[in-house]
């Protein structure tokens, strides 16, 4: 860690002819992933053209690369510095609930450079953020993360206690974080069978039974990539209660926002991820 830590003492700029290197290194020598990458776009966008799909897969790598010495400027970077490059727009949802004393969920996507939003989000914000995170198998990479998401004093909270933490945290005013547009791949999730990029999809419900449980507002926060090294995430309302027992739009038009926003920036989201994995959704109806 305290390599990492010196490492990121670089100035921004120059981290950035790092991720230059490593573009190369990941995209042309290791080849990360490129095969799964490429599955995902054609059969997420099956008009558009093999140039066009390896242009996008190209800004694709060059913007993972861009997120992983971004990440890792999180060790030193300033509140000043972050506050310059990620800006928040239509707040005022956000403060709407603070008057009104009520915590609310924040649904977002894998979309570069989510962890930029939740570490400016709590300097940024009327409300502090409780985020929920699902532990890596790698001790130490899980503790460089843990150590980037917290540094401005977000709170914390495993996927396996998250109901039990919102409900012995639901005095505190916050807002609560959730990313939810992974595979559900464990045997014990709850999944939720959608048509999402053309595709036969499921997603987590755990964020919509949240919702019905707590009878939080729901907001989604969509983040653009303006230029290298700047992000502008925009708030939208997606649910507000009281939802009646069984209610599933929250997850819908979650997946339709993170839809809408993949489609106008497909470069931005995670494609190294297995998305359309066909275990554990044996006998699920779409």
């Amino acid at each position: 860690m305290i390599f990492l830590r010196l490492i990121s003492w670089l100035p921004l700029g120059a981290l950035y002819l790092l991720a230059d290197f490593l573009f190369v290194v990941v995209y042309y020598i290791i080849r990360y992933r490129r095969q799964l990458v490429r599955k995902n776009l054609e059969t997420s966008f099956p008009g558009k053209s093999r140039r066009e799909l390896i242009q996008i897969e190209k800004e694709f790598y060059i913007n993972l690369c861009d997120y992983a010495v971004e990440t890792l400027k999180l060790l030193t970077m300033t509140e000043t510095f972050l506050s310059q490059r990620m800006v928040f727009r239509n707040q005022e949802i956000i403060q709407h609930y603070k008057d009104e004393q009520t915590p609310v969920l924040m649904l977002a996507a894998h979309q570069f450079n989510w962890e930029w939003l939740l570490a400016a989000g709590n300097f940024s914000l009327p409300v502090p953020i409780d985020f929920v995170y699902q532990p890596l198998h790698l001790s130490f990479f899980n503790a460089f993360l843990l150590k980037c998401r917290t540094r401005f004093g977000a709170y914390p909270i495993k996927r396996d206690d998250v109901a039990r933490e919102v409900i012995r945290r639901k005095g505190i005013l916050r807002g609560v974080a959730i990313i939810a547009d992974q595979y559900p791949g464990l045997k014990r999730d709850k999944k939720f069978p959608l048509h999402f990029m053309g595709q036969e999809t499921v997603f987590f419900q755990g964020a919509n039974q949240l919702a019905l449980l707590t009878q939080y507002p729901v907001v989604f926060a969509g983040v653009k990539k303006i230029k290298r090294g700047y992000y502008e995430a925009t708030f939208i309302k997606i649910a507000e209660p009281p939802y009646p027992k069984g209610d599933v739009s929250i997850i819908k038009t979650y997946a339709a926002e993170v839809e809408k926003l993949i489609r106008e920036n497909p470069a931005g989201w995670l494609w190294t991820h297995r998305r359309w994995k066909r275990r554990h959704i044996k006998g699920i109806k779409y």
